[in-house]
């Protein structure tokens, strides 16, 4: 019977995440190579292990607006 980190790597899965990481799941595959071919399809997305957290979003000040 295998070891537990030798399962989670042969079961390892790979998402192309749209909008730099913050976006939705555009696409999930087993193999790497074929997530990053992906990714090179659709401008601004990222390749991150499934169930890796995303990105943090930037945080963007709020400017007043006068009236």
């Amino acid at each position: 019977m295998p070891c537990a980190p030798c399962n989670k790597r042969k079961n390892q899965q790979f998402e192309v995440v749209g909008q730099d990481g913050t976006g939705k799941v555009l696409f999930t595959s087993g193999s790497k190579a074929t997530a990053d071919a992906v990714a090179k399809r659709y401008p601004g997305s990222s390749v991150r292990t499934k169930g890796e957290a995303p990105a943090a979003k930037p945080i963007v000040p709020a400017i007043p607006t006068e009236k």
